[in-house]
């Protein structure tokens, strides 16, 4: 039987003072990085708004061939806004009907966190026309 030296069996690895250097430069990497994404950052939340407002757009058009008007209630027209990040949800903004009449609409969308920490809040709307604009940027 042959023996087996406990020496020769060592498993390369790193010791915690290497990873906590390539940590550290990880670190100062994403530091260096973030101010450039940021307005990637912003524009890809802001989709979430462009895309809900079509919905409402989409629905207050159907309620209108139905009903010859539009509606200032989200109830009527069967849509049902997402919870916001702010209660316990995902949608980082808050919707809106502005206005509603026979012949046209207006419904906003109003972000509930600052993306960009600015103080400015991003607010998107949409009427009966049914292209969103951004009426505030962050």
């Amino acid at each position: 039987m042959k023996k087996t030296n406990r020496r020769n069996n060592k498993v390369k690895a790193f010791n915690l003072q290497e990873m906590l250097i390539v940590l550290a430069i990880i670190g100062i990497l994403l530091l260096i990085a973030m101010p450039s994404l940021m307005p990637l950052i912003t524009k890809a939340k802001s989709t979430e708004a462009q895309l809900q407002l079509k919905a409402i757009y989409n629905m207050q058009t159907t309620h209108r061939y139905m009903y010859s008007k539009y509606s200032m209630d989200f109830y009527e027209i069967d849509y049902e806004a997402p919870k916001t990040v702010k209660d316990n949800g995902q949608a980082n903004y808050r919707y809106e009907i502005i206005e509603a009449t026979n012949n046209s609409f207006k419904a906003r969308a109003e972000a509930v966190t600052d993306f960009d920490g600015d103080g400015i809040y991003n607010v998107w709307e949409i009427d009966q026309n049914g292209n969103p604009k951004q009426i505030v940027k962050d």
